[in-house]
């Protein structure tokens, strides 16, 4: 793959580098959310875009509202800040079915998190989340994969595959998820056309 459409720069005060696909394809440009307000317009106006890239998107945009936490902050208020920070993230697209799955994954990570350790520094709260992050963009990428490689089977020498969704690299953090079986094929000496 020549780019990334998304990718998690730093480390719990770090930021969400991300193609802002609104310009595309006439012109290439990186934004990097620094505040979950930017990342909930990034999601709303499409700059990102293809669900399991929203998804990805989302549970990031956890990570950078909870690395504006104060250190000092209770863990419970914390805990409740973060499920605002879910709540209003949940609200930038209605419809998009992986930004509510990987927001509920991350307020589950903060109310386990919370409850198995409530002694915690806020610290430690940030680098669960970001760890659960970094997961679930590991998992949408190995899904990617795993499409591509089990798919590739199903595309005879010379062939075609015709999509009429975003199923390509920018949908996902990985390679795609139709599309990935295009980009598995030629890996494998297969001829394959666009």
């Amino acid at each position: 793959m020549q780019f990334e459409t998304l990718k998690w720069i730093g480390e719990t005060d770090g930021c969400l580098k991300l193609i802002d696909q609104r310009l595309l394809p006439g012109e290439f440009k990186e934004i990097q959310c620094t505040a979950s307000a930017q990342l909930y317009e990034a999601i709303q106006t499409l700059a990102v875009r293809g669900a399991p890239a929203i998804g990805v998107a989302a549970a990031y945009g956890v990570c950078i509202a909870a690395g504006k936490l104060s250190p000092d902050i209770m863990l419970t208020k914390a805990l409740e800040e973060i499920k605002t920070a879910c709540d209003t993230l949940a609200s930038s697209r209605p419809t998009a079915v992986n930004l509510f799955w990987a927001l509920d994954r991350m307020r589950q990570k903060g109310d386990e998190f919370v409850h198995h350790n409530p002694a915690a520094s806020i610290e430690s709260l940030k680098q669960a989340l970001l760890k659960e992050a970094h997961a679930i963009c590991t998992e949408d990428k190995a899904m990617c994969e795993a499409i591509g490689q089990n798919g590739e089977s199903l595309i005879p020498d010379g062939g075609a595959v015709l999509t009429h969704c975003n199923a390509g690299a920018l949908a996902t953090a990985g390679m795609g998820t139709a599309l990935a079986p295009m980009y598995t094929a030629p890996q494998n000496g297969k001829q394959v056309r666009v």
